[in-house]
């Protein structure tokens, strides 16, 4: 079981939507909308990400980047989900694995350079992975919205 995680004070909760609406905007700015130093953002920030609470990246559409495919790949198991699911992660062409109730024991996202690849990563990479029963795959044709804002709590 995990240990829930440590509350956020209202100043860590305004960092992270500030950072949520603009992930660019320098310290000094939110310093500014916060009430601290841009020193002191700049240690709250790197305190939250080493915490594992946040990260900052760059969030890219893979078919602009030259990946011609991104799928979810749904995953029944056998035995116990943790080995399966850190399988799944340590794939390059995975981005993100979740366990689940339902249907599937657990999702995986997935982009590939091609049907082709997409294929190969299938059926000789996560078919193989000792536990997978079945996959079904569900390819994406078109990205209608992705958001990162859902504020904090």
């Amino acid at each position: 079981m995990s240990t829930p995680p440590a509350p956020l004070d209202d100043v860590a909760k305004a960092i992270i939507e500030q950072l949520q609406r603009d992930g660019r905007q320098s310290y000094a700015s939110i310093g500014k909308q916060v009430g601290l130093s841009e020193a002191a953002v700049r240690q709250r920030v790197q305190k939250l990400i080493d915490a594992g609470i946040m990260q900052i990246v760059a969030v890219t559409d893979p078919m602009q980047l030259g990946f011609a495919r991104q799928a979810m790949v749904g995953v029944i198991a056998t035995g116990p989900l943790e080995p399966v699911a850190d399988a799944l992660a340590a794939l390059d062409e995975v981005d993100y694995v979740v366990v689940t109730a339902g249907r599937y024991d657990l999702l995986a996202e997935i982009v590939c350079e091609s049907d082709d690849h997409l294929l190969r990563l299938i059926s000789t990479h996560i078919r193989s992975i000792p536990g997978v029963q079945t996959t079904e795959t569900f390819m994406y044709l078109d990205l209608r919205k992705q958001s990162y804002s859902w504020g904090v709590r």
